[in-house]
């Protein structure tokens, strides 16, 4: 059975970028005839956490995924980084065993995947718990938030891509689509 996927990318923020990887990265997959699943792509969402949050949640309910992928740029990493955790410092306290509470006031919230096997047959990925201080971190928290307070049953992961070029171009391609045919497994 075809699982849907809904993938996420973002737009560019600063004057000088032509473009952004995240969204480079869901083009090059985009044109793959040999992706098995039913993909879906909310591509170039805004740099602003609000925004691009509500964005991402509205597709979701529209569309009930059976897992969500959000892709950003990182653009001093080399290699895609899945993230493990999202952080939030600005809630309240909340009761509940599935988020971590800091002595910082700081809430994390982490993926429900298990990520050690999702990378298990691919190269040059690294297993990240630093998905920044911004947008990236911003959204992957406030969708991990909504499924979790939903109670859906839909699985989140974040995706950090490099800047792309001629040289990683086919190896970054080449373990996303392992990570998206393995997750289609889970």
């Amino acid at each position: 059975m075809q699982k849907t996927i809904l993938l996420t990318s973002f737009d560019t923020w600063l004057a000088e970028q032509q473009s952004n990887s995240s969204d480079d990265l869901l083009l090059e997959l985009a044109k793959l005839a040999s992706v098995p699943h039913d993909l879906t792509f909310l591509r170039l969402l805004p740099v602003d956490v609000q925004l691009a949050s509500s964005l991402v949640i509205a597709k979701i309910n529209e569309l009930q995924p059976d897992y969500i992928i959000c892709c950003g740029m990182a653009a001093s990493r080399s290699q895609l980084n899945i993230e493990v955790v999202a952080r939030n410092t600005n809630i309240l306290p909340v009761e509940s065993t599935d988020i971590y509470l800091l002595d910082s006031g700081e809430s994390i919230l982490q993926t429900t995947i298990d990520l050690q096997q999702l990378v298990a047959e691919t190269t040059a990925v690294e297993i990240s718990y630093d998905c920044g201080k911004f947008v990236c971190n911003g959204l992957y928290y406030s969708v991990l938030d909504y499924l979790r307070q939903s109670q859906l049953p839909v699985s989140c992961v974040f995706v950090h891509v490099p800047v792309l070029n001629e040289e990683n171009l086919s190896g970054i391609l080449t373990n996303f689509v392992l990570i998206l045919n393995k997750l289609a497994l889970l």
